[in-house]
């Protein structure tokens, strides 16, 4: 590094202004021409330094990965036939996140979302009641002994497992450029955000290891921010996004539950017994019997009115 001599620093002239000007002076046209185009690229690239969710990430559970955490255990897994007693406990969890990081939905987001999809078995006769079960309960465990825990200590014989995946992305775009300004960066919506979201519920038979069905959903989310909001914008749309996929699944979990009895029937996918005071009738079949009453006395007054 070169020194401004000292009989420089001695006079009125000499300042570090001074000596910067000297200094810019002495560099060539090409020097300033590639010092200005980086100083320009790395505040246009400003969001990837204000945020660490710029790019792709990628948050989610693997239902497989639970159940069969190895080779063996796919290979070694004989589903029985199910014999459910009706009216049918389920138990109703979100699976932990993939390599046990951190769950990419808050416990207490988790539990209200669980409560959108609780809604559609309180529908039907044939399910006695729901248990919304944290995840926690499943962290640390694999495979079907872990559900046989939960399902003993929750008094469940069947549970509803819920799978995600959420891939967020933040990209620049030519707006980005204006983030060389600094107070773009505040007001200049540079970076083009996405959020795609699956979400998938499977149900089991713990006893017997069977799948009963599985229902879908999928929501995708577009948004444009700026380089300060990108946080911000990513965390919120990332909950928003994983409340409208739940949304859409329960319409397909709904349509699920109400083939499954008819199933049952038809194709004989699972038997059926029926605990102690369980009829199975529900609203339906007493809307029967009134029916049936209803036209077997109407049978018998015109009956006795032609005799």
């Amino acid at each position: 590094m070169a020194f401004a001599p000292a009989s420089l620093i001695l006079t009125n002239n000499y300042s570090p202004l001074n000596e910067a000007l000297a200094l810019a002076k002495g560099m060539s046209m090409k020097s300033r021409i590639l010092i200005t185009i980086l100083g320009i690229a790395f505040l246009a690239s400003c969001s990837s330094i204000l945020s660490q969710n710029t790019g792709k990430k990628t948050q989610s559970s693997s239902l497989m990965d639970f159940l069969y955490p190895d080779e063996t255990s796919r290979s070694e897994h004989k589903p029985e036939m199910p014999v459910l007693k009706l009216p049918v406990k389920v138990g109703l969890a979100f699976v932990p996140s993939k390599n046990w990081q951190n769950d990419g939905i808050h416990g207490k987001d988790q539990v209200e979302l669980l409560e959108t999809v609780k809604k559609s078995f309180l529908k039907y006769d044939y399910i006695d009641h729901i248990e919304i079960i944290p995840s926690t309960y499943l962290n640390g465990g694999e495979g079907f002994s872990t559900l046989e825990q939960v399902g003993r200590l929750y008094d469940v014989d069947v549970m509803a497992l819920v799978s995600y995946d959420q891939v967020s992305q933040s990209l620049e775009n030519n707006a980005a450029l204006l983030y060389w300004t600094i107070v773009g960066m505040y007001i200049i919506p540079g970076n083009e955000n996405s959020i795609q979201t699956f979400v998938d519920t499977a149900v089991f038979d713990i006893k017997s290891k069977k799948m009963l069905f599985r229902a879908p959903g999928i929501n995708k989310i577009e948004k444009r921010t700026t380089a300060v909001g990108i946080d911000e914008t990513l965390s919120e749309k990332s909950l928003e996004g994983f409340e409208l996929a739940v949304t859409d699944m329960t319409v397909n979990l709904d349509a699920e539950l109400a083939r499954f009895k008819t199933r049952v029937k038809e194709e004989k996918i699972a038997k059926v017994e029926h605990r102690e005071g369980f009829s199975g009738g529900g609203s339906m079949g007493y809307s029967l019997l009134v029916l049936v009453f209803v036209v077997l006395t109407r049978k018998y007054v015109l009956k006795k009115g032609q005799c």
